[in-house]
């Protein structure tokens, strides 16, 4: 996707949905699972797609780095992110999906583990690989187990996930890869990110922080391993495939389709987008719970996840070349049920997203991003993330509503032990 694309459509909210599908011919509850199945596809190749032009980025930075070259890096990126983060909500209640999630999109991160950090720097209590530096280290010692790691593969970064039982031991996925374009962002919940030099990635006497040779093996290594775990699950969703599953998935009585469609939209809404990624960073102004920390990019990955729950109440994704699928609806179903709750849900799940989409707006407008919003002494900013919060608590209810109209009853999504 050209970045002035990216820029034009975050800019003017151009993937706002457009009007309820509540007229169109009746449709059926297999009809609607196939098309989840045909937008998860979607969804997971413009992923693919976009992380084929991030390592396109990342070699060109390798190959001549300067500020140019990591400006693109950066710009690639963030582009990756807007496909993937529209993916999320097919974790909860595909368990392959969820059981593979973490390699790519595992965060918070003690970045010490990969590279260098400033001294002092915040990591998780009691973990043994906060500071081992793989990018240094020829042979780390992380608890009981002693790793040689003078090879760094992609297979290398996978086996390091998690090491030592830590789950803020993430070496693999897009957040290491930002981490390593972007630096630690040092400014607490001051305006800017990170500001790591391009030097880092210069061979010779000009490398700046030491293991320049490393650190870009690493880089090049995460990203093959982007890659390729990206074009597994893109295959998963396949049509015409009788051993992945999507053939697995749709297979299934269309009822228990839709419950875990349902189910997926309502615990990303809940739990992990409420509660995980907003409400634990505001009530603690904590910025090292901030989910694109290192890049402040963290409004438009809230706001990419709330429109990923939205493209399947409303049966639409706007593809990364600007296309816009269209197809069977669960606003349709709940419709050919009840017209009067079709209506409720169209507002509330409009409203709900125009209100994450203002955290965009701050960020874009007046140069005011989530880290900063979520600072003690902003109250202002405080509201604007608690108003976030309160829509997708409201529109979980509208999702709950579709669920109970076309006979999918106790839904009961994720709370990831919240409350709301």
């Amino acid at each position: 996707m050209p970045y002035q694309k990216l820029a034009l459509a975050t800019a003017i909210g151009a993937l706002l949905s457009g009007c309820a599908q509540t007229n169109t011919p009746a449709v059926t509850q297999q009809d609607v699972v196939e098309h989840y199945a045909d937008i998860a596809h979607a969804v997971y190749s413009d992923s693919l797609s976009t992380a084929e032009q991030l390592d396109i980025a990342i070699k060109q930075l390798l190959a001549a780095p300067s500020e140019h070259t990591l400006a693109q890096a950066r710009s690639a990126w963030i582009a990756a992110r807007v496909p993937y983060q529209q993916s999320e909500v097919f974790r909860f209640g595909n368990a392959i999906v969820d059981d593979w999630e973490g390699q790519l999109n595992a965060w918070p991160l003690d970045e010490g583990l990969i590279d260098y950090v400033a001294p002092g720097y915040q990591h998780e209590l009691g973990n043994e690989g906060a500071t081992a530096n793989i990018i240094a280290s020829q042979y780390l010692q992380v608890g009981g187990e002693h790793l040689d790691v003078s090879d760094i593969t992609p297979e290398l970064l996978a086996s390091l996930n998690e090491i030592a039982g830590s789950e803020a031991n993430v070496a693999s996925g897009y957040h290491a890869i930002e981490f390593l374009l972007w630096g630690q962002d040092l400014k607490g919940t001051g305006a800017g990110a990170g500001e790591r030099p391009y030097t880092d990635y210069v061979l010779g006497e000009n490398c700046t922080n030491g293991n320049c040779d490393r650190r870009r093996d690493y880089l090049q290594a995460a990203s093959d391993l982007l890659i390729s775990d990206l074009g597994w699950m893109s295959e998963q969703w396949q049509a015409g495939e009788q051993d992945n599953y999507r053939y697995e998935l749709t297979a299934l009585p269309a009822e228990e389709g839709l419950r875990r469609i349902l189910f997926g939209m309502g615990s990303l809404s809940l739990g992990e987008l409420a509660g995980e990624r907003m409400k634990v960073a505001l009530v603690a102004n904590s910025v090292e719970d901030e989910h694109d920390c290192f890049s402040d990019n963290t409004h438009n990955s809230h706001y990419y996840n709330e429109k990923g729950i939205v493209n399947l109440m409303f049966g639409e994704y706007q593809r990364v070349d600007g296309n816009i699928m269209q197809g069977p609806s669960l606003l349709q179903l709940v419709a050919q049920q009840d017209s009067s709750a079709a209506k409720k849900i169209d507002t509330q799940m409009r409203t709900s997203e125009q209100t994450v989409y203002q955290l965009v707006q701050s960020a874009q407008v007046n140069n005011v991003h989530f880290d900063q919003l979520i600072a003690a002494d902003n109250l202002s900013g405080n509201q604007l993330v608690q108003d976030s919060i309160d829509a997708l608590v409201d529109q979980t209810r509208a999702i709950e509503l579709a669920a109970n109209t076309i006979g999918i009853t106790n839904l009961s999504p994720d709370t990831a032990d919240h409350e709301f």
